[in-house]
């Protein structure tokens, strides 16, 4: 039976992957068969010490170490699945579901779909009863996550459609509550998801590059039917605190992309007036991106 949230309970089986950590917190995910041995510099565990037994468990290799076992957060699957393309990452993963506020039974659309990382996260938001249609350029990026979906979950997922061709030329949606743009030219898909998300709805573009980010935030003001674009950059940095012993780690997770999020408005109402006048140059002679229409002093259209 398929399990749409990926969590399993009960005793490590044969087929599943489990996290293993040691004594310096290094991990190795590891998936368990029958009659099989990981080797490390410290000898040899079997893998049938394992199957069969509860997960939160200590086990020691032949030659004397310790390591704990644990079956994988869905953030641990994220990272350490196979991939094909590179994947979104918890950290900003976390934010997507946050501000682009998925619900359950929302109806989302995701480009592209890389490796299935924030597939899984959105698939497990929405449950059973929303509805993901995910589209993706490149076959084998696309057959890569629908192994890592169907691997994590047990199954296929009612949910989730994928559809392998450019999103601005196969797109089939009627009406979406959200959108997430995680491409390398987003706002070249702007005006195709506008056309089909719902009032009030949310777009969201994951991007790396300052560049990137600031022809999709232009592109969304130049569209006329959005709000003023929010752009976030996400950091995480880890502490360490041991008694007194209270500072910074040496692990931190800096820039791995840019989140530009936007709301939909009713059709036919443009975007308030921007208060806030760009800065001198902003849309000078080098500009040959889109330009808004409602800012004062700026020819609206591309140059």
């Amino acid at each position: 039976m398929t399990n749409f949230s990926g969590v399993r309970r009960g005793p490590l089986e044969a087929g599943e992957r489990v996290t293993v950590t040691d004594s310096k917190g290094r991990r190795k995910s590891l998936l368990l068969k029958e009659g099989a041995t990981w080797h490390t510099t410290k000898g040899g565990i079997s893998h049938d010490d394992l199957i069969g037994g509860p997960e939160g468990v200590t086990i020691t290799s032949v030659g004397g170490m310790q390591y704990l076992v644990l079956r994988p957060l869905l953030s641990e699957y994220m990272v350490a699945m196979p991939r094909e393309a590179a994947v979104i990452y918890p950290k900003d993963a976390a934010q997507i579901l946050m501000w682009a506020d998925i619900f359950p039974g929302a109806r989302v659309l995701e480009a592209g779909v890389g490796s299935g990382a924030l597939t899984l996260a959105l698939l497990r938001a929405i449950g059973p009863d929303g509805q993901l249609h995910s589209y993706e350029r490149r076959e084998q990026f696309a057959e890569v996550a629908r192994k890592n979906v169907e691997f994590f979950i047990d199954g296929e997922h009612p949910a989730w459609q994928l559809t392998v061709g450019d999103l601005v030329e196969e797109i089939t949606d009627d009406r979406l509550d959200r959108v997430i743009l995680d491409m390398l030219a987003p706002w070249e898909c702007i005006e195709a998801v506008g056309e089909r998300l719902e009032p009030g709805g949310v777009v969201c573009c994951y991007v790396a590059t300052a560049t990137q980010l600031g022809r999709v935030t232009d592109t969304l003001r130049a569209h006329g039917g959005f709000t003023e674009p929010r752009a976030t950059e996400t950091t995480v940095r880890d502490w360490h605190a041991e008694g007194l012993a209270i500072r910074p780690g040496h692990g931190t997770s800096a820039h791995t992309g840019f989140l530009v999020i936007s709301r939909r408005l009713a059709p036919g109402v443009s975007a308030p007036m921007r208060k806030r006048r760009p800065a001198p140059g902003a849309y000078g002679p080098d500009y040959s991106g889109p330009r808004p229409a409602n800012i004062p002093g700026v020819a609206p259209g591309q140059s």
